[in-house]
């Protein structure tokens, strides 16, 4: 293998096996194709561990024909037993795929070519820490890349019925890993303290609320339920948390809206929260008669007139001084 300059890299699969998972994208300094643990490394065929396997080196470029006969050699059983097969070398030539090409129509194989678009200078540059003996020429890393760019297009024309790009294969893979770093760090899996109890504010209203959160820790408006605030200039919201929404240890927020009832109310009047845009709907007024306000004074707003129940107001009243007054 010629490791700083894979540029092509041609895969044999069985019929109906279009769909199988590529290599990764050549990323990595020194590999720049690597093969997914979901496949066995013997289903990857390579030059370089052929010329190992014949002198113990595997930059020994003397051993480089022998290495190739081996490869083909290998390759041959493989698709004899319709097996899953990478061969990971240059391919950068015509020549050299149309070997790959005809021993995959002798066994009824699919070849797919997966085109890796490195830039020369960066291949050149992943030869510096390899010993003396693997490294290729400049100005043969330039060329081989050319080669490889130059051949593109002709490609399906040599019998490849499809040509898929690295840049499009290795991408769900670090996308779930940053997700779930940003996760691990969230929660404090990560050996930081992660954002303790802003972690369920940010749950609901996401990551951009957290700089304006504050919790009002010793207040007493929700009934013994944890408090925070929202502010921007001279504009804020007021919340409180419910550890327990439903009887069956749900969680969610209220945000506190105007009275539906009694716009000179005592009490507090709170909305359900289910998301940043119940924050919005609430700043803006759309929430000041939602039929979900619960008023620790005059109860829900369910269109009952609460002047018919002066027995159940007084109630109400006493509940919402205890509630003020702890």
């Amino acid at each position: 293998m010629n490791p700083n300059s894979i540029l092509t890299l041609s895969q044999v699969l069985p019929p109906g096996q279009i769909g199988h998972p590529i290599p990764h994208h050549p990323t990595i300094p020194r590999h720049p194709v690597r093969t997914p643990t979901r496949h066995a490394s013997t289903s990857v065929r390579s030059a370089s561990t052929r010329r190992s396997n014949r002198e113990d080196d595997a930059g020994n470029q003397d051993a480089t024909a022998d290495a190739v006969a081996a490869l083909h050699l290998l390759l041959e059983a493989r698709m004899r037993r319709r097996l899953f097969t990478v061969i990971d070398a240059t391919n950068v030539t015509k020549a050299a795929r149309e070997l790959l090409v005809a021993a995959a129509k002798r066994h009824g194989m699919l070849p797919i070519a997966l085109m890796v678009a490195t830039p020369g200078t960066v291949c050149v540059e992943r030869q510096g820490p390899r010993p003396a003996n693997r490294r290729v020429p400049e100005e043969v890393v330039i060329r081989q890349r050319k080669d490889m760019v130059d051949s593109h297009r002709g490609l399906k024309a040599e019998g490849f019925p499809e040509v898929v790009y690295s840049d499009s294969v290795y991408r769900l893979l670090p996308f779930l890993k940053r997700l779930s770093e940003t996760r691990q760090a969230d929660l404090g899996l990560d050996d930081g303290d992660g954002l303790g109890d802003l972690l369920l504010a940010r749950r609901v209203f996401g990551p951009e609320i957290l700089p304006l959160w504050r919790w009002k820790d010793g207040s007493n408006i929700a009934g013994g339920d944890r408090v925070a605030e929202i502010r921007l200039g001279q504009m804020y919201l007021t919340l409180a948390f419910r550890p327990d929404v439903d009887g069956e240890g749900d969680y969610g927020f209220d945000v506190a809206v105007p009275c539906p009832h009694d716009d000179e109310c005592t009490g507090r009047a709170w909305a359900p929260a289910y998301s940043v845009t119940c924050l919005f709907r609430a700043l803006n007024g759309d929430l000041d008669d939602d039929e979900d306000i619960v008023c620790t004074v005059h109860g829900p707003n369910d269109g009952d007139d609460q002047e018919e129940d002066p027995e159940g107001r007084a109630d109400l009243e006493a509940q919402a001084l205890e509630a003020v007054n702890g």
